[in-house]
């Protein structure tokens, strides 16, 4: 098996809360400094900006992931990732459809732009996408499952917008079989009182909104191959 390093949960300019340095082109470039193997992009309720940076991580020799960080109609985050555009763009025209149509104020949430592979704005999304869509979490997994992808459920740890803090426990129904924490030192009292995580991957990405914010070389995946699908195959065995 191959060790990676890894950064599986990053915004770009197209997140309102995302800095305007966060370009496609940046994430690439700073993953290359950073000694990253795999990147993915996974911008608040949009993939509008995987085109560029998939194009852009090809040119550089870096493997990229499209994604999308999901906000359902509880507040939860998640991660979804694809092994191909095509798939990502369709999810994301799907999970538009399901977005209640609130308009942007760039002054108070920021601006969500729309790049080019030149890192250039071709665009902006007039309506808000940190809103909550009207997908429950108990339909991701299906969902993302129809469009070829994976949920992961997004910084479990946090006290905010993550599946422990909003639902309060893990569903026993649950089918996910990967889970992100922010700080894995805190997995251990987390698998006590919720003993679903026995049977979970558990990775670390950084949520990064800034460069500087992206991950360090320090968390590795074990995988056949740099393949995507090899990758999200990885990221579902425990």
């Amino acid at each position: 098996m191959l060790p990676i390093t890894y950064d599986l949960h990053i915004h770009s300019c197209l997140s309102p809360c995302g800095d305007s340095d966060m370009t496609p082109g940046n994430i690439v470039g700073m993953a290359l400094i950073k000694q990253l193997d795999v990147i993915a992009l996974t911008d608040h309720n949009s993939c509008k900006n995987c085109p560029a940076f998939l194009k852009i991580a090809m040119d550089y020799g870096i493997t990229a992931i499209p994604g999308m960080e999901l906000c359902t109609a509880e507040e939860v985050h998640v991660v979804c990732l694809f092994p191909e555009l095509k798939d990502a763009m369709s999810f994301d025209e799907y999970v538009y459809s399901q977005i209640v149509p609130f308009p942007n104020e760039e002054a108070i949430f920021g601006k969500q732009e729309i790049v080019d592979e030149s890192d250039e704005v071709i665009g902006t999304e007039p309506n808000l996408l940190i809103n909550a869509t009207n997908i429950s979490f108990d339909q991701v997994y299906e969902l993302t499952k129809k469009y070829n992808g994976i949920m992961i459920p997004a910084h479990i740890d946090k006290s905010s917008n993550s599946l422990l803090s909003n639902l309060g426990f893990i569903p026993p129904d649950s089918k996910f079989s990967c889970v992100e924490l922010k700080d894995l030192t805190k997995l251990h009292e987390l698998k006590k009182t919720n003993p679903y995580l026995e049977k979970c991957k558990i990775i670390s990405s950084s949520d990064a909104h800034y460069l500087e914010h992206m991950n360090e070389p320090v968390n590795y995946l074990h995988v056949k191959s740099k393949d995507v699908r090899d990758i999200l195959e990885a990221l579902q065995v425990p």
